[in-house]
């Protein structure tokens, strides 16, 4: 295992295990990563690169360029006390900064592809750094070039942030309802911040040590994207399902209802594993419980919301030297 606390360290390695074949993990947070029990039949590097630096700024926006071992959390609550908004409500989402290009984190309305403004990276192909622009990066729904794709050392990212003490614009409607406001308004940054940490603390999703519940790798399964026309075919069968507009005509289907409609509540347990008492997609160790008693209950899931919607459900974190 590797430690690497600067960004050059960081490409020194990778660079040097790709010129001579050895495969490498290389991990920051680790918050959304399953392993298999066997382990990972090479080299670990951990990234711990870090800073925080202003790159750009007028008097409407700010550019930050954060190392990708920076801790998230710690970032967003820089950017709120710095009265920098766009990112206020990814507020307690474990892992490091250059994760979250990766499978572009979203939660409450925000995703980080609305501010990403660049990400720089290490091309194990080219063997060249590169500062590649949004475009570049093919940000989908929890998705972009860089996931499930080894190519890229991701070792910086930079934000675009708007300069104000207000949030963006609310579109979550459980924040809105939480924060007794409408969709579409703003609120103070700290207020958005904390409120957003309670929702999240709520659903087990602030590490808590105590907490069995907070013991998972957030939501295990994406929400699904299907087709208008097989949504209306669904709903004609099904009756009314919980949906929101997705991209080009496509419906999104909340996962966590699909799982509740197949028969698998909260705290449905498989063997030292279960679903969280609190959040249905959370997928946690009870104590003693390994990867392959995680996966079982997973494809449990996965082939329950199959068998009963012809949904198939498909995990969000990366699965090393492990499958669904």
């Amino acid at each position: 295992m590797t430690t690497a606390v600067k960004t050059d360290e960081a490409v020194a390695t990778v660079r040097k295990a790709t010129s001579e074949g050895r495969p490498i993990l290389v991990l920051a947070g680790g918050s959304n990563v399953v392993i298999g029990d066997a382990g990972f039949a090479g080299e670990v590097l951990l990234l711990r690169n870090r800073g925080v630096e202003v790159v750009a700024e007028d008097a409407g926006e700010v550019v930050v360029r954060v190392a990708a071992g920076e801790p998230w959390d710690d970032f967003v609550a820089y950017a709120v006390r710095n009265s920098w908004s766009g990112v206020e409500c990814l507020s307690g989402i474990p892992g490091s900064a250059g994760a979250t290009p990766i499978q572009n984190v979203g939660a409450y309305g925000q995703e980080v592809a609305h501010t990403v403004e660049a990400v720089h990276a290490y091309d194990r192909l080219a063997d060249e750094q590169l500062v590649m622009t949004p475009e570049e990066c093919r940000f989908g729904y929890r998705a972009s070039v860089f996931k499930h794709n080894d190519r890229y050392l991701v070792t910086a990212v930079d934000f675009r942030l708007a300069r104000q003490d207000l949030s963006a614009p609310i579109r979550y409607a459980e924040l809105a309802r939480r924060l007794g406001v409408e969709a579409g308004d703003r609120v103070p940054l700290e207020q958005a911040r904390q409120t957003v940490l309670k929702l999240r603390a709520g659903k087990g999703m602030v590490l808590d040590p105590e907490d069995r519940d907070t013991w998972s790798v957030g939501s295990f399964f994406t929400n699904p994207v299907v087709s208008a026309e097989f949504f209306a075919e669904l709903t004609a069968a099904r009756g009314e399902i919980p949906n929101w507009p997705g991209v080009d005509g496509t419906v999104k289907v909340p996962a966590a209802w699909l799982i509740e409609q197949a028969g698998f509540s909260k705290g449905f347990a498989g063997t030292g594993v279960a679903i969280s008492t609190k959040h249905t997609l959370a997928l946690t160790n009870r104590g003693g419980g390994d990867t392959a008693a995680l996966l079982d209950l997973a494809r449990t899931i996965r082939d329950g919301v199959q068998e009963r919607f012809g949904i198939e459900l498909h995990p969000e974190p990366v699965l090393v030297n492990c499958d669904l």
